[in-house]
C-alpha cells in the first residue's frame, strides 16, 4: 500500500468516526434534554438554546477566524434573505423537536428523521428537477402509505414527524442552494434568531413566567448552558465527516440517529406502539429499507 493510499484510508476512517459520532450525539439528544423536562415551556427552552448557541458559535467562529464569511453574507442582501429563511426553518425544527422530547413524543421525533431523507429525495425531484428511479419512487410511496395509515386507520396524524421532516428537508434544500461553511452558516442563523429569542425571554421576564437559573438545579443549569456546545459541535463533526467519506455512505449512516431515538423512546421513556401505530411505522421502515437497498445497489454499480 502506497503512502497516498494509506493516508486516504486513514482519512476515510477518521471521517467515519466523525459521522458516527455526530449521529450518535443527535440520537442521544433525548437523554441530553431529559433533565429539563417539565421545567419550562418548549418555546422558552428554544429561546435559551438559540442564545447559548449564538454565544458558543461566536466564540468558535472567532477562534477559527471564520468571521469574514459571515460578514461577506451581510454585504449580500439576497443571500442574507436566504439565510433569514433558513434560520426560520431551523428554528421551527428545533422548537418542534424540543416540544416532542419534553412531552414524551420521542417515537414521533424518530419517525420524522426516518422520513426526512425520503423528503429530501422528493424535494430534489420537485424543486431541482432531479430524476428518480423506480426504487426511490417505491420507497416514497411506501413511506406515504405509512403516513396515511397513521392518519386514517390509526387515527393519529403524525404532525410532529411531518413537521420535523418537512422543516429539515426544506432547510437542507436552502442550504444546498446557498452554500456556506457549516460553522459560519449556523452562526449566522443563530445570530438572526437571537433578537427574537432575547425579546421573547425579556417578555417572559416582564410577565413573571421566565424560568431563571435560580429555579434550576446544578444539572439542569449545566444542560442549559451546554446547549450551545451540544448544538454546534455535532454540526462541525458532520461537516468534517462529509468531507472525508462518500455521500452515499453518509446517507446510510444518518439512520443511526433515529434508530437510537426509537430505542430510547421504547426502552427508557416508556412510550409504546399499539398495533395501529406499529403498522404505520412498519410501512415507513419498509420504505426506508427499499431506499437503502437502492442506494447500496447504485453505489455498487458505480464501484
Amino acid at each position: 500500500m502506497t503512502t497516498e493510499t494509506a493516508d486516504s484510508a486513514a482519512e476515510r476512517r477518521r471521517g467515519l468516526r466523525y459521522a458516527l459520532g455526530c449521529y450518535a450525539v443527535w440520537g442521544l439528544f433525548p437523554l441530553y434534554w431529559y433533565p429539563l423536562e417539565g421545567t419550562m415551556p418548549a418555546m422558552q427552552l428554544m429561546a435559551q438554546r438559540v442564545a447559548w448557541s449564538a454565544l458558543f458559535a461566536l466564540a468558535v467562529l472567532l477562534g477559527r477566524r471564520q468571521g469574514c464569511e459571515v460578514l461577506a453574507v451581510l454585504r449580500r442582501p439576497r443571500l442574507l434573505a436566504v439565510f433569514a429563511a433558513s434560520s426560520l426553518l431551523i428554528g421551527a425544527n428545533w422548537l418542534v423537536y424540543l416540544w416532542a422530547i419534553t412531552n414524551r413524543h420521542v417515537l414521533d421525533a424518530s419517525l420524522g428523521y426516518f422520513i426526512n431523507p425520503l423528503c429530501n429525495v422528493f424535494l430534489g425531484f420537485v424543486v431541482l428537477k432531479e430524476r428518480l428511479n423506480r426504487t426511490q419512487w417505491l420507497a416514497i410511496l411506501l413511506a406515504l402509505a405509512g403516513i396515511l395509515w397513521l392518519a386514517v386507520p390509526a387515527g393519529q396524524v403524525p404532525w410532529v414527524s411531518l413537521l420535523l421532516a418537512a422543516s429539515f428537508s426544506c432547510y437542507a434544500l436552502i442550504r444546498k442552494l446557498a452554500p456556506i461553511g457549516a460553522l459560519p452558516g449556523l452562526a449566522l442563523e443563530t445570530f438572526l434568531l437571537l433578537p427574537f429569542a432575547i425579546a421573547y425571554l425579556w417578555w417572559c421576564g416582564a410577565n413573571g413566567t421566565l424560568v431563571g437559573f435560580g429555579s434550576l438545579n446544578a444539572l439542569q443549569s449545566a444542560v442549559l448552558l451546554g446547549s450551545g456546545a451540544a448544538t454546534t459541535l455535532p454540526l462541525l463533526m458532520f461537516a468534517a465527516g462529509a468531507k472525508r467519506i462518500p455521500l452515499s455512505l453518509l446517507g446510510i449512516l444518518q439512520y443511526f440517529s433515529p434508530t437510537i431515538q426509537l430505542l430510547l423512546g421504547l426502552a427508557l421513556f416508556g412510550e409504546t406502539l399499539d398495533g395501529g401505530r406499529l403498522a404505520g411505522y412498519a410501512w415507513v421502515w419498509l420504505g426506508v429499507a427499499v431506499f437503502l437497498f437502492g442506494a447500496w445497489r447504485t453505489a455498487r454499480k458505480a464501484a
